[in-house]
C-alpha cells in the first residue's frame, strides 16, 4: 500500500484547470520528485493535499484512507508536514520560539515543546542559532528553520515545496546532505524542485507535469530523457534535436 496516493486530481479556479486529473503513488520511505515549468500546477498540488485548497474532483488518499475535505490542522496531525515556497517566519519570535510553536502539535507543554524544538534545532544543524530573531537568518538559514518547523510536527511525510531556491552552491550541497538525513531518518519525501542538481540527486522516482496534467514519470535518468519534459522545459527544438 502506498503511502500517498493521489487519484485522478482536479482542481479548477473558475474556467482555469490548475491541475487535471493527476495520479500518482508515493510509496513509504522514498524521496518523490514533482517536476514542472512555472506554473504548471506543482504548488496547488500540495495545497490540495493539505487542503488549503478544496478539492475539484479526484481523492488524495494517506495510509490507505481518503483525507479528502479534512481540515489543514487535522491532515497535519495525521502526519503530513509541509514547507512553503515562500518561507514566512513569525520574524520578531527567535529561532527557537518558532519551532517550539511548531512542536505543539504533538505535545502539550512547554518543557516538551521545547525540547522537541531543541531537538529539531540540533537535526537541522541550527541550534547554534535559537536564540536570534527569525528575521535576521540569511535565506539558507530560513530556509532550514522552514524545514525545522515542519519537522516539529512529527510528520511520516513530509512536502518540500523548492527548498533550494536561492542557494548558493555549497547552500544547495548541504540541502541536499540535509534532505538525505531526513530520509535516513524514517520520513518520505514528496518535493517540488526546480534546480535540477538537486531533484536528479535525490529523487528515486521523479512525475513530470506540464499545464496541470502528468507529461513523464519514471527514474530520474527516464525522466530527464524524455521529450516531453525537454520539451516543456527546454523548447520544441531542443526535443527535437
Amino acid at each position: 500500500m502506498a503511502l500517498l496516493e493521489l487519484r485522478k486530481l482536479v482542481k479548477a479556479f473558475g474556467g482555469l484547470l490548475a491541475v487535471n486529473d493527476v495520479t500518482f503513488q508515493v510509496e513509504k520511505g522514498e524521496i518523490f520528485g514533482l517536476i514542472g515549468p512555472n506554473g504548471s500546477g506543482k504548488t496547488t498540488i500540495f495545497n490540495c493535499i493539505n487542503h488549503f485548497y478544496p478539492i475539484t474532483a479526484g481523492d488524495v488518499l494517506f495510509n490507505g484512507q481518503s483525507i479528502k475535505g479534512l481540515t489543514t490542522h487535522k491532515i497535519c496531525h495525521l502526519g503530513i508536514g509541509r514547507t512553503f515556497q515562500v518561507v514566512k517566519p513569525l520574524a520578531r519570535m527567535t529561532v527557537l520560539d518558532n519551532v517550539t510553536a511548531s512542536a505543539f502539535c504533538r505535545v502539550n507543554t512547554i518543557k516538551e515543546a521545547k525540547a522537541e524544538a531543541h531537538r529539531v534545532l540540533g537535526f537541522c544543524n541550527l541550534l547554534s542559532e535559537k536564540d536570534k530573531p527569525a528575521k535576521s537568518l540569511p535565506i539558507a538559514g530560513r530556509k532550514r528553520l522552514e524545514i525545522a518547523r515542519a519537522l516539529a510536527t512529527k510528520p511520516e511525510l513530509l512536502l518540500l515545496d523548492e527548498t533550494a531556491a536561492g542557494l548558493n552552491p555549497s547552500e544547495l550541497d548541504e540541502a541536499i546532505d540535509l534532505i538525505k538525513k531526513i530520509r535516513e531518518s524514517g520520513i518520505t519525501i514528496l518535493i517540488v524542485e526546480h534546480i535540477m542538481k538537486v531533484i536528479m540527486t535525490i529523487s528515486d522516482r521523479i512525475h513530470a507535469i506540464n499545464f496541470g496534467q502528468t507529461i513523464a514519470q519514471g527514474t530520474p535518468k527516464e525522466v530527464a530523457n524524455n521529450r516531453a519534459v525537454i520539451e516543456a522545459y527546454l523548447g520544441e527544438e531542443y526535443a527535437q534535436g
